[in-house]
């Protein structure tokens, strides 16, 4: 049987530190503006694990929640602010490519773009499954 891949990652101060292991599920980007507003970014990068297969490995445990809508909660470090992901109630974690060590992997290469309309007219995103946005 072959070794599962892991990814490691974690907020700006180290004290939120994720293990993800598994195939890496649904690599995206958003442009929501619930991904707007918890990044602070026009576009979020996101990739998808099932909740069973990330472990919160640093000092500071599993990162603080704030109920973002029905079905999903957004995750950041309580003492830096850095945004880590979403904690759906799927059970999905939803985690943002920006926090991990390395997102220089083909597997997290987003192949679709959500929510294209809230951004602004000028900000042209593309993923590697577009043509062009």
């Amino acid at each position: 049987m072959p070794k599962q891949k892991t990814y490691e990652g974690g907020c700006l101060c180290g004290g939120i530190r994720f293990i993800a292991t598994g195939p890496a599920l649904k690599p995206h980007t958003c442009s929501c503006k619930l991904c707007q507003r918890h990044t602070g970014a026009l576009t979020a990068a996101w990739v998808e694990f099932p909740a069973a297969g990330v472990a919160w490995v640093g000092p500071g445990g599993r990162p603080s929640t704030w109920r973002s809508s029905a079905w999903s909660s957004r995750a950041f470090c309580p003492t830096c602010g850095s945004s880590i992901g979403a904690i759906d109630d799927a059970p999905v974690v939803a985690l943002l490519l920006g926090g991990f060590d390395s997102a220089n992997r083909k597997e997290l290469a987003a192949s679709s773009h959500s929510y294209v309309s809230p951004r602004p007219k000028w900000w042209h995103v593309q993923s590697d499954g577009e043509a062009g946005a």
